[in-house]
């Protein structure tokens, strides 16, 4: 018995004798029917839709199995160079909700919501013809909900800075004025990181662009170039002052508003600042009293001399006390041998004990909403534009014990081995951004950690290896697309050219493929970013830049030069 359906799938029923495991074809004494569904799972969406009605997936596999849709349902027309409003377009929220863009003159924010194209026709496969000529405009995808002014006279609006808290629909926005290089190094800051006269932080709500709430730094320098300095997990904001070496801990309340946590740096609790203002004054007074029974009369003008001595902080930061505390530690627990201790600690800490001093916090990320992994390194290295090639340190740090747990070199093969296998405990995920839980790592994919394993084997130094993978760490926050184009399970596509992360790549004429990961590996759809006909001149410089939505099938090419000509910009869509 056989039958045939429009999807494709082919059903074949037998019956099975009792207690027997042989099949018949018209017997039906003591036998139960049963039916064989055959299905070519990859002819078209129909065929898939049929197979979801008959076919149960395996326990915990149902959302893996619904995104395989996405084989078949992919941005394969393109509208070249449309028309579209001058404007600097940043992403889509992690929900899809909104398009984040800004004026060009950085002082506007300018919010978009996606709507799908919807045009009349007259033919009979309106599928098959041209969209007519109003359908091919920014407006026909998308649709202006307002335009806030920003940034004041004196700021700019920091393109590349854009956080989402998708619980509440808040956006983070960040403004700055210029940076200023030769800075004075007044009140405890870093010498060698420049200044920013004012940081102005703003938190709006995206539904009707009411800004409820702002922070300000004043002269700081906080990192807001793909947003390095600044991490957002749940309702928890972790902001790095690079110049004085502080990470403020805020709380983003349902209100809109922005309240004080903690602030790690010179003090890791609470009443350390009391402690020590306690402990300061009691020197001071001893020391005065002292003072007035040995200085001579005239020698009566260097007294303040020594009470502004007196007064300077000859302690360490906190932060920096724990760490140095942690380093001796591990070294002792290292030797049994009271000597072989000794001489442990002379080799690996007094030796490098102002290196450890001279450390510098970098980067800050949340693990959880205790722990942080904090990035320590060079001075020279936080405000050059290549980190890479500077040493840099990771540690763990515990919020609410103010210790340090964990501390690795760069090139620590523990760390690297954590990383391999818990990639995804590095990617921290808000437990209300559930398309963030797809993106493809090599702890969750048997194709990206093929990739990593072929990169570890062509290494010429596995040493160096490290170094470079390291390197990424701590990750950007928000800095991947949930996109299911991304997804390693579903698609191949090269990387060089496109991929997840969040950054300009250099632009090519050729398109880049989307093709299936699974058999028959067939081409599903091309991205091409510029003009149609490609770049006629080619000694200009272009890079692009790829904005796709989380859940449709649509995405964004921008492809730009470095000379501020107007950009060409691309719509990716399912027809």
């Amino acid at each position: 018995m056989q039958g045939t359906s429009r999807s494709g799938c082919y059903i074949e029923g037998a019956w099975r004798t009792l207690g027997s495991d042989k099949f018949e074809h018209g017997n039906m004494g003591k036998s139960k029917l049963y039916f064989k569904i055959t299905c070519n799972r990859f002819e078209d969406s129909k065929a898939r839709i049929f197979e979801r009605q008959i076919r149960t997936p395996s326990p915990g596999t149902t959302i893996h199995h619904a995104r395989r849709f996405y084989e078949n349902i992919v941005p394969g027309s393109t509208i070249y160079d449309v028309e579209c409003p001058d404007h600097s377009f940043r992403k889509f929220t992690e929900d899809g909700k909104y398009l984040i863009s800004f004026s060009r003159n950085h002082q506007d924010l300018i919010v978009y919501r996606p709507t799908w194209l919807t045009f009349s026709c007259k033919h009979e496969d309106c599928y098959a013809q041209d969209l007519p000529p109003k359908a091919k405009k920014f407006e026909s995808f998308f649709t202006q909900i307002y335009s806030v002014p920003l940034a004041s006279a004196s700021e700019l609006i920091c393109k590349d800075f854009f956080l989402y808290a998708e619980s509440n629909q808040f956006g983070l926005f960040a403004t700055s004025t210029a940076q200023i290089y030769d800075a004075p190094t007044t009140g405890g800051a870093i010498q060698g990181v420049p200044s920013i006269e004012k940081i102005t932080f703003h938190l709006l709500r995206l539904e009707d662009g009411v800004v409820l709430d702002e922070r300000v730094f004043c002269n700081d320098y906080i990192n807001l170039a793909h947003s390095m300095g600044v991490f957002l997990y749940d309702d928890l904001l972790a902001i790095v002052s690079l110049r004085y070496q502080h990470i403020h801990i805020l709380q983003i309340r349902d209100s809109g508003t922005l309240v004080d946590v903690r602030a790690i740096g010179d003090f890791c609790r609470e009443d350390d600042q009391l402690f020590l203002n306690s402990s300061s004054q009691g020197m001071s007074s001893i020391e005065k009293s002292v003072s007035q029974q040995h200085i001579p009369v005239n020698n009566a003008a260097n007294v303040p001399h020594l009470e502004q001595v007196a007064q300077e902080n000859p302690f360490l930061s906190g932060i920096k006390q724990r760490l140095l505390s942690f380093i001796v530690r591990e070294i002792r627990n290292e030797e049994e041998d009271e000597t072989m201790r000794i001489q442990s600690l002379k080799k690996k800490f007094y030796f490098h004990f102002q290196d450890y001093v001279d450390l510098i916090i970098w980067k800050v990320q949340f693990l959880d909403r205790h722990h942080l992994l904090i990035k320590f390194g060079s001075v020279d290295g936080a405000v050059s534009r290549n980190a890479d090639n500077h040493p840099a340190f990771f540690a763990v740090y515990n919020m609410e014990s103010t210790e340090i747990i964990a501390f690795y070199q760069m090139s620590s093969d523990k760390l690297y081995l954590l990383f391999e296998q818990f990639c995804d405990h590095f990617h921290v995920a808000s437990k209300n951004s559930p398309y963030m839980n797809f993106i493809s790592s090599h702890s969750n994919n048997i194709h990206a950690l093929e990739q990593l394993r072929s990169s570890k084997n062509k290494a010429t130094s596995f040493s160096l290896f490290v170094k470079k993978v390291m390197a990424s760490l701590p990750f950007n926050c928000q800095s991947q697309s949930p996109s299911p184009y991304f997804d390693q399970s579903l698609f191949r596509f090269d990387e060089k050219l496109i991929s997840a992360a969040d950054r300009h790549r250099q632009s090519t004429d050729h398109p880049i493929k989307f093709i299936l990961r699974r058999p028959p590996h067939t081409l599903k759809f091309k991205i091409k970013p510029g003009p149609e006909a490609g770049i006629t001149d080619c000694r200009t410089r272009r890079i692009s830049s790829f904005l796709f939505h989380p859940i449709l099938p649509l995405a964004l090419s921008v492809q730009q030069s470095l000379f501020l000509q107007p950009a060409f910009v691309n719509i990716h869509f399912r027809k």
